[in-house]
């Protein structure tokens, strides 16, 4: 008796089969359009909130990063177009296309001084010593939208869309602009960092932004080949100087132009 309830209820189970796979399907179906119903209206509240706080999305960096943040997991792109509602509304897109232009021309002109190797605090401060200022379309107040570090990054993703070899890069603690199609390795990137690194130079006599071979051995126990490799490299691009002080001892200086620049500047604000 026992063997078979089991038989009849294999068959049952067998039987039910399609019905379970319908119901899946049915419950699959639901869940897909619950979950892009619930998409739409969020895109909707997204847009009356653009709409409501247009003025802060477009005079306050800190808030219009908050706004991109908020349309990324909806998949809205406000950048994306120049047209349409976003760009009608609150301006957003031409606003990066103009400041992306700003950001490349910066670039450009000191690529023969940095080999296509520069910070994002630099570019904001040539910018503001330029007093470069930019308005969205719409805007009826006479003043001019501020943007920050955030924004340049913003507008340097733009650019690399282009294939142009536009692309940030994140070095330690800051964030630089490669501008050229070079690809750099882990030791080029350790070089630099270890020339960025104030703290680690300062015992050396150094400044920030200067590196020695024996500096790059000292730090990562590369042999003397592997180290200058990496300079070379770096070298060759222009994206270091040297210094072939026949007084040092411990060889030629290379210096990394843009961070030593910018550590003469000091710290500047983030927002101007």
């Amino acid at each position: 008796m026992a063997s078979r309830r089991g038989r009849v209820g294999v068959g049952r189970s067998r039987g039910a089969g399609p019905k379970f796979n319908k119901k899946a399907e049915e419950i699959k179906a639901d869940s897909l359009a619950s979950a892009m119903d619930t998409v739409k209206k969020l895109e909707i509240k997204l847009s009356d909130f653009a709409k409501k706080h247009r003025k802060d999305i477009q005079n306050d960096p800190a808030f219009r990063k908050t706004f991109l943040d908020m349309c990324g997991p909806l998949g809205v792109d406000p950048l994306s177009s120049k047209k349409g509602f976003w760009g009608g509304v609150i301006g957003i897109g031409e606003f990066y296309y103009e400041l992306a232009v700003k950001v490349a021309e910066v670039c450009l002109a000191s690529r023969s001084q940095n080999g296509g190797l520069l910070t994002v605090s630099e570019i904001h401060q040539t910018l503001n010593k330029r007093g470069t200022k930019f308005r969205f379309s719409d805007s009826q107040e006479s003043g001019s939208s501020r943007y920050s570090q955030e924004d340049i990054i913003t507008a340097i993703g733009k650019l690399s869309k282009l294939g142009s070899g536009f692309r940030t890069v994140k070095i330690g603690k800051t964030v630089m602009v490669i501008s050229v199609p070079t690809e750099l390795d882990n030791d080029h990137m350790e070089v630099i960092k270890i020339a960025q690194d104030e703290s680690g130079n300062v015992g050396s006599g150094r400044m920030r932004g200067e590196v020695t071979a024996d500096d790059v051995k000292k730090s990562t126990g590369w042999n003397k080949d592997r180290v200058q490799r990496a300079l070379d490299l770096l070298l060759t691009k222009g994206m270091i100087w040297i210094d072939e002080n026949p007084n040092n001892v411990e060889g030629p200086s290379y210096w990394l132009p843009s961070v030593w620049k910018e550590s003469l500047a000091g710290n500047d604000v983030d927002i101007f």
